[in-house]
């Protein structure tokens, strides 16, 4: 019971110095406010910025490998010579056949390419919208959702059939309400049916998905754009229970064949897959905590100078208490414990303050994104709160240790007589 007591008499005295003292107190507790504040919006802000990120690329499983001429990131450790990739010939259409017949490890193959282009339909148009060709092959390859109307068939892919599915962005702007399917848009001077209508993915911090785009077979698209100055690139999945190293190792060398590298010649093309971006964003995003818990810390141990000023003063107001409990039998400890429960009480309370505002934060930011279509969901998770609680219990013992032991080592005559 006399433990439950000095946490309750520590309570009351914390509550007692916040109370009497409000300015001072807050001036006190502003530098653990503001410390962990920084650290717990940078937290918030790292999470949902994370999370976007990756979720935008939920559409390729990691068994998916993309060949293209330009790597997405430093080959084996290497610099990124640019100037060396951008040289390169882009894949070409023909190459997925070839490609295809060669491949024993592979469960679909398909080409994609895309420019930027206007759209048009009787008297509305749809401006910097994405023109995306792509092989029959494609929706085995990437996960797309169709809410309306079909994929094209294998047929009108080799007949080059002027067809299309568009996002609903592009339907809004082009068809308002009403119903897309069957009718024509325009599109660098050529007609295209529409055949589907892909489901809203919505707005993300990369990119619009297949909201803002008009995908089209790419027999049909080579007569819209020129494939050797746009991006190209092939995209590969491997087959159930293949492990992507060994269908990569596949490809090179089938795809060295194909294009005709000679054996002392490195590759001319790059393999792709999902993980170099995530790995990126992953190490990205380390960084960016790692400065916000510096600028954090900081501000935070200025705020546990300030816990411990006022634990000092706290310490001289009540000298002649500390001296009454002592020569009533309080042992070193029961004080020392009472002004580090006080200062630990203190930080505490600055923590959660700091908290509240992160929160007030949030839904400040989540109300003004869902207005004005920002796409940006922030969220807090629950462990990021009991770490800023570990960080105020820290602080709260290394700005009172000092403090703490100056009233547990006071003698009874002396502080009675202070």
């Amino acid at each position: 019971m006399i433990y439950f007591r000095l946490l309750r008499e520590s309570f009351l005295f914390a509550w007692q110095a916040i109370t009497n003292n409000k300015l001072r107190t807050l001036l006190s507790l502003l530098g653990v406010m503001v410390g962990i504040f920084v650290i717990s919006s940078v937290f918030t802000m790292v999470d949902t910025m994370e999370s976007n990120l990756k979720d935008s690329f939920n559409m390729l499983s990691d068994d998916v490998l993309f060949v293209q001429k330009m790597p997405w990131g430093p080959e084996d450790g290497e610099t990124y010579e640019w100037w060396k990739y951008f040289q390169r010939r882009q894949p070409k259409l023909k190459d997925v056949a070839a490609l295809e017949q060669r491949l024993s490890l592979a469960e679909a193959i398909s080409f994609q390419t895309g420019t930027m282009a206007t759209f048009e339909y009787r008297n509305s148009s749809a401006e910097n919208m994405q023109l995306t060709a792509v092989t029959v092959d494609y929706p085995k390859c990437v996960q797309i959702d169709i809410e309306e109307g079909r994929f094209f068939t294998e047929r009108e892919a080799q007949t080059g059939r002027p067809v299309a599915i568009i996002g609903a962005d592009m339907k809004a702007q082009l068809f308002g309400e009403a119903d897309a399917l069957g009718k024509s848009i325009k599109v660098k001077g050529r007609k295209m049916e529409v055949i589907g209508v892909f489901k809203k993915a919505g707005v993300s911090i990369v990119s619009d998905g297949f909201d803002q785009m008009a995908m089209t077979n790419a027999n049909f698209g080579s007569r819209l754009m020129n494939f050797q100055k746009t991006d190209c690139s092939m995209v590969v999945k491997a087959k159930e229970g293949v492990d992507v190293d060994e269908l990569k190792e596949e490809i090179v060398q089938h795809y060295r064949t194909i294009r005709g590298v000679k054996p002392s010649e490195d590759n001319d093309f790059a393999i792709n897959r999902v993980e170099m971006i995530t790995s990126v964003i992953d190490e990205i995003f380390i960084y960016v905590e790692r400065g916000g818990w510096f600028i954090g810390l900081f501000a935070i141990l200025v705020g546990c100078v300030s816990i411990a000023n006022i634990m000092f003063v706290s310490v001289r107001e009540r000298t002649r208490i500390i001296g009454i409990q002592k020569a009533l039998g309080a042992k070193d400890i029961f004080i020392l414990g009472q002004f580090l429960f006080e200062a630990i009480a203190l930080c505490v309370f600055g923590a959660i303050m700091a908290f509240l505002l992160v929160v007030i934060m949030v839904l400040v930011v989540n109300a003004l994104s869902a207005r004005l279509d920002w796409g940006l969901e922030l969220g807090i998770h629950l462990n990021r709160f009991f770490i800023a609680m570990l960080i105020a219990i820290v602080s709260g013992l290394v700005a009172g240790i000092f403090p703490a032991l100056k009233a547990a080592r006071m003698s009874p005559v002396e502080a009675m007589r202070g």
